[in-house]
């Protein structure tokens, strides 16, 4: 996509501290970091969402996020990593283009766990979740 940050990365367009490549994956530090070693991890292709991507390039994708995350958390001294994804808009994603976050980090770094980004763990009752999981798997 010509108006797309990460397709201008990949290209070579815009310069960037890559980290990984192969035919399908690149990966490179983010130039606006949450932690040292903060590392973005796109297909090459363009694709908006994670439903947007055809099967093999997501199975691609997430095996580069394995071999990564433990060589971004070894290559910081991290004692961990929150590995994420921001899925649409709604969701936070700032860029149109399919990257996973790979953000290192350390025991008292003061960062919560995934749930601090809704206030804590949500309730359900259990019909409601019988209900969700049900229409979950008729898709």
């Amino acid at each position: 996509m010509d108006d797309c940050i990460f397709c201008k990365i990949v290209a070579g367009e815009i310069p960037s501290r890559t980290v990984y490549e192969d035919d399908d994956v690149f990966a490179f530090l983010d130039v606006n970091p949450l932690a040292e070693g903060h590392t973005l991890v796109i297909p090459k292709g363009h694709h908006e969402t994670i439903e947007d991507l055809p099967a093999d390039v997501a199975t691609s994708l997430f095996a580069a996020v394995h071999e990564l995350t433990p060589a971004v958390e070894d290559a910081v001294d991290a004692d961990g990593s929150t590995v994420a994804f921001n899925n649409g808009e709604a969701a936070g994603q700032e860029v149109p283009h399919v990257h996973c976050h790979i953000v290192p980090r350390f025991e008292g770094d003061g960062n919560g766990p995934i749930h601090a980004l809704f206030g804590g763990p949500g309730e359900m009752e259990d019909d409601q979740l019988d209900a969700v999981a049900e229409r979950i798997k008729q898709y």
